[in-house]
């Protein structure tokens, strides 16, 4: 698989500053008092809830859940909640899979004649603007490859197989090859024109909100079955976006987050990604 080739560029610290505002102002977005008309008040038609079918390979998926050893006490998952960085590549099951998939992106319930979906995560207007894919690596009775999610009925897609896994999830997230070892690694995307349907420019701060949502679930998830993630914001978009067929501006890669197997014997290694700590106490 060829991937993209990105030029590094050193920016100007005067234009770095200039963005930082841009950044600050961006953030303000929620500061009310322009009039304007979203493109649902000019009863513009409303965008598709969800994506198309991208294959003709969907897989169903199980929802027995209550066969997962599921930790119940609320407060143990928020305490135990942490980032974790390494894996032990031992496989995750299809159910394992499914349940990650169900807690953060899936369909509960549909509102009016397809207006809204009502989902596993809150969503600024129930727009909810994010798809799913991930990258399969060591997953029970699954292909390694590239999949896509398909929340109206709960299945999953085969996508297409992936040469050179490793080489490619690590390009994929600049060099991060701890990610490598992670047995499902989430990439979502974002279709932007489904929120600014509704709110216009105040949209692209609420979507920053909302997939933050979905990335809190997934955390509490894999923590409520003895799974571990990490999200990650330093990610090549161009080739991610790539990697799923993304067009780069209606539909692009807004977060990615790897999940795998964890052991309390591996603690230590965790530490180590903060090593640069020690330096700073001492």
């Amino acid at each position: 698989m060829t991937l993209p080739y990105k030029e590094l560029y050193i920016m100007p610290s005067e234009q770095v500053k200039a963005l930082i505002r841009q950044g600050r102002e961006f953030l303000k977005s929620n500061d009310f008092g322009i009039e304007e008309m979203s493109d649902q008040q000019l009863r513009l038609p409303q965008p598709p809830l969800v994506k198309d079918k991208m294959t003709d390979k969907q897989i169903s998926l199980p929802l027995n859940f209550d066969e997962l050893p599921i930790d119940q006490n609320f407060l143990n998952v928020i305490n135990k909640r942490v980032s974790h960085r390494v894996y032990t590549e031992k496989k995750i099951t299809l159910l394992e899979l499914s349940y990650l998939l169900w807690t953060t992106q899936g369909v509960k319930s549909i509102r009016g004649n397809n207006y809204a979906t009502l989902r596993t995560v809150p969503c600024g207007g129930a727009r909810h603007e994010f798809e799913t894919y991930f990258i399969a690596k060591h997953i029970e009775g699954l292909e390694v490859g590239a999949y896509h999610y398909l929340p109206m009925t709960h299945e999953i897609e085969f996508i297409k197989s992936i040469d050179e896994i490793d080489e490619t999830i690590s390009k994929s997230l600049e060099e991060q090859k701890w990610a490598t070892k992670a047995s499902v690694i989430f990439y979502w995307s974002v279709i932007p024109y489904r929120s600014e349907w509704r709110y216009s420019y105040f949209a692209h701060r609420i979507i920053l909100v909302d997939i933050g949502h979905v990335c809190q679930n997934m955390y509490i998830a894999s923590e409520s079955i003895g799974l571990g993630t990490c999200a990650i914001g330093a990610f090549d978009r161009i080739i991610c976006d790539t990697l799923f067929s993304l067009d780069g501006e209606e539909e692009f890669t807004i977060l990615v987050s790897p999940v795998g197997s964890v052991s309390i014997e591996n603690d230590a290694l965790e530490k180590d990604f903060y090593a640069f700590l020690k330096t700073q106490d001492e």
